[in-house]
């Protein structure tokens, strides 16, 4: 039996002259944590852009759980079980911390008391029982990163993509984050997860692929890429070498 969740094939998009993301290939597994590494600018949160439906290819397609949904919009993917996160957290500031997370769920019922429920629960798996009733503005950034981890997971996803989220924070607020993704990943959400902390990409995926310029240049178990001479020149840098050896 297939287990394939997700299926990027030959996905490419340019914006004017520029290929952004250039004919990549990846495959995610029901099951799996999945990390997306690369230098700034390697087109990994564009890949983002058009599993989710913000952006539409130029080529290519994007297949979930064996159905064809390239270029349909965000709404609708979601809707399908995809949730996401991004880069920089933009909660509803005047809304309190349970109702952010109502949004999310919302996604699928208009029944309020439905919803609240739904949000109810995952503040239990996120550890925001405490603050539910805080207003998002009062958050902290490693709250703030919690609390879009939440929203996303609201929407009940098959598959949840992480734009890093880990970013900003200290190694104490790492270590918590890193224990709640691994948490997610263990009740059955895949994982597929941009990180630029390659020590907590290491700790929780079980196989990495990695974008430059838009080109997929590696996969594999994180000790098979971080010794990938490929890798180490285009991301890693040579000090990475040496104190590998």
């Amino acid at each position: 039996m297939d287990k394939t969740l997700l299926k990027l094939d030959k996905l490419t998009i340019t914006f004017g002259g520029l290929i952004a993301v250039n004919q990549f290939d990846m495959e995610v597994h029901s099951g799996e944590a999945v990390g997306l590494i690369g230098p700034n600018g390697a087109g990994k949160t564009t890949v983002f852009n058009l599993i989710s439906g913000v952006y539409k290819s130029t080529k290519g397609k994007v297949l979930f759980n064996g159905h064809d949904i390239t270029g349909l919009p965000p709404y609708e993917v979601c809707q399908k079980g995809i949730g996401r996160t991004f880069q920089v957290v933009k909660p509803f500031p005047a809304m309190t911390v349970l109702q952010n997370i109502m949004v999310g769920a919302f996604v699928h019922s208009r029944n309020r008391n439905k919803c609240e429920q739904v949000a109810r629960e995952v503040l239990y798996k996120v550890g925001l029982e405490k603050k539910k009733n805080h207003l998002a503005k009062s958050l902290t950034l490693a709250d703030r990163k919690r609390l879009e981890v939440a929203k996303a997971l609201a929407t009940e996803p098959k598959l949840l993509l992480l734009d890093e989220v880990l970013a900003g924070l200290n190694a104490t607020e790492i270590e918590d984050a890193v224990k709640l993704v691994k948490s997610i990943n263990a009740q059955g959400i895949t994982i597929l997860m941009i990180e630029h902390v390659l020590q907590a990409t290491m700790a929780i995926c079980n196989r990495i692929v990695v974008l430059d310029y838009g080109k997929k240049i590696a996969q594999g178990t994180p000790a098979e890429v971080t010794s990938n001479p490929d890798v180490i020149k285009a991301y890693l840098g040579d000090e990475y070498e040496v104190i590998r050896n």
